[in-house]
């Protein structure tokens, strides 16, 4: 059975090496496009990160493939649709990132709130000052949090710890979380009026509608702060560059931003790749880029010694479950 990672950094490549012999295994750093699927047509089994487009075109270049193995919790990359009508199963790494997603958040939060980007850049000139506007205080804000999986179970309990009150909007909400961890939960219309600060769990499929877009950022407290780790299409680019610039918003941290893997090879617009909204997305991203009360990491909230050796393990242990004939961690279309 031959084996396709994509997208495989030097760290994970001796990993993966320990698969040969029961599999043929074909390492590449380049991401799937329906262009490289092509070179792989013969592949039963593909595993990428989310750079790469696991759409339908990309999935019919590979008419022997049974199973793909993200190497992520979020799956809005692929074709999920295309999977069930072709029999390919499609599993994950569900919960690799508790803790280093939601550290990150506060790394992103503490970032606005004491604007240290331009603390720092100002310390490197050699100039002293302060920065013009103070910093707040954490403590005693409002914490809103959308979606109250794993991840955002662990960020209440480190917002806890900053003595903030928490509040949280779920679809399905856990009333044993609530207890146990001392928040409440709101609709989220409410949340967005009351929050100072609003940080966003929710998954996303590829064909999604924003989350949050002019009216959600209308409808915020003035001032207040997004933090986004999960998914970048669940924020409309453009209607956040729009409250941002009216100073409606006080500060963004953001990890994911829509329309990544244009971002990351922009020369693929002049090969024909992309529609025009995904180019009015990617202006608005080089927009958030400017600002300077906008942090954005490059999509590396998951980036630590621990969590990565979970990904490269569980997507793995996938594997070889799906060998087995006892698939695991199986996802399936909404």
């Amino acid at each position: 059975m031959k084996i396709v990672f994509a997208e495989a950094a030097e760290w994970e490549r001796p990993e993966f090496e320990k698969l040969r012999g029961r599999y043929e295994v074909v390492l590449t750093g380049e991401r799937f496009t329906p262009e490289a699927a092509a070179r792989y047509a013969d592949a039963e089994i593909v595993s990428s990160f989310v750079y790469s487009d696991l759409g339908a075109e990309t999935l019919k270049s590979m008419p022997g493939l049974r199973m793909i193995a993200t190497r992520s919790t979020g799956f809005d990359h692929v074709d999920l649709g295309y999977c069930a009508e072709h029999g390919i199963t499609v599993s994950n790494v569900p919960d690799y990132g508790d803790h280093t997603v939601a550290e990150h958040v506060f790394a992103l939060l503490l970032g606005c709130s004491r604007s240290l980007v331009e603390a720092v850049t100002r310390t490197r000139r050699g100039d002293f000052m302060s920065v013009d506007t103070p910093g707040f205080e954490l403590n005693g804000k409002t914490f809103g949090v959308v979606g109250t999986g794993r991840i955002g179970r662990r960020v209440i309990e480190i917002a806890r710890g900053f003595g903030m009150n928490i509040v949280a909007f779920d679809m399905f909400p856990n009333p044993q979380a609530a207890e146990a961890l001392g928040f409440r939960y709101i609709d989220l219309p409410e949340l967005l009026r009351v929050a100072d600060v609003i940080s966003l769990h929710v998954p996303a499929t590829r064909d999604s509608a924003p989350l949050l877009s002019d009216a959600e950022f209308a409808s915020m407290k003035e001032g207040a702060i997004l933090i986004n780790t999960a998914r970048g299409n669940i924020v409309d680019s453009a209607a956040l560059v729009r409250a941002l610039n009216d100073g409606h918003i006080g500060a963004a941290g953001l990890d994911v931003l829509p329309e990544e893997p244009l971002l990351r090879d922009e020369a693929q617009i002049f090969r024909g790749a992309g529609k025009e909204s995904d180019y009015r997305t990617l202006v608005a991203n080089h927009a958030l880029l400017r600002f300077p009360n906008v942090i954005v990491t490059p999509h590396s909230a998951y980036n630590t010694r621990e969590a990565v050796s979970r990904i490269v393990a569980t997507s793995i242990a996938n594997i070889l479950a799906f060998g087995s004939g006892k698939p695991q961690n199986v996802v399936s279309r909404r």
